[in-house]
């Protein structure tokens, strides 16, 4: 296990980082850490024995994939904190651009990243907390760097790697690094220039923005023109009744 977060390039100051070689899922083992971290810190794991992602489902983790969480205490209520999966998301594009053509990559809401169309990251989030703000929370991010993982039958989008689509080979730990400080930019902006900025950001790289898709909720599926995302973070789309904001659901297109 390494816990220097100078061993392996250039690293956000106020960081630190744990690689672990195997580990059940990153965010258990940050859940498990909670109450000892005394910086926002990064955990890696080589291995996951049983990673998941949004809605419990299964996230496939081939060799050569990123597995990493970032566990922190923000001073955010619980609805402040989940406007971190922009920051991430923005993050990780622009992380990703440094290894791959910029026009293949693009931002689905809430939490993926689109490569040529593919599912290339998606982003989970959890927190824990009885007052008026999070305890903490703990960001999971992976990333199909070297393998595209066979046998993913639940997903909305098929997956892809930065591997398949051509992009520049990277190890896990360089990637991260890369990550690290991009996210760590994300919120320097987030304390200086508010959420607004991070909205814009991650509007300028949305898919299918302007167009129409279909939002599926445990309810309904709404279809309708792609218009924003609100201050909150809630899709917005333009329908035959109006426009409708969702705070939570499955996008297709």
């Amino acid at each position: 296990m390494s816990i220097d977060p100078h061993d392996h390039g250039p690293w956000p100051e106020g960081y630190a980082r744990i690689v672990l070689d195997t580990v059940d899922s990153t965010m258990a083992e940050a859940a498990r850490r909670a109450t000892d971290i005394d910086r926002p810190t990064w955990i890696m794991a080589k291995t996951q024995t049983a990673a998941r992602g949004r809605r419990g489902r299964t996230w496939i983790v081939p060799e050569g994939n990123l597995n990493a969480t970032l566990i922190f205490r923000p001073e955010a209520t619980a609805a402040e904190a989940a406007k971190r999966s922009f920051l991430a998301a923005n993050a990780l594009y622009q992380a990703l651009a440094i290894y791959v053509s910029v026009d293949k990559l693009s931002l689905k809401w809430p939490n993926d990243v689109l490569l040529s169309g593919g599912k290339v990251a998606g982003i989970l989030l959890e927190s824990s907390g009885q007052g008026p703000f999070v305890d903490w929370l703990s960001i999971g991010i992976g990333v199909n760097l070297a393998q595209t993982p066979e046998g993913v039958k639940d997903a909305s989008f098929a997956p892809t790697s930065l591997s398949e689509a051509g992009g520049e080979a990277v190890s896990p730990k360089d990637f991260l690094s890369t990550l690290a400080d991009a996210y760590a930019t994300q919120e320097a902006k987030l304390l200086r220039f508010g959420f607004e900025r991070i909205r814009d950001d991650w509007l300028a790289n949305a898919a299918r923005l302007g167009e129409m898709i279909t939002a599926r909720t445990a309810r309904e599926s709404v279809t309708g023109i792609f218009d924003s995302i609100d201050s909150d973070g809630n899709l917005v789309l333009i329908t035959g009744t109006g426009p409708r904001a969702i705070p939570a659901a499955d996008v297709f297109f």
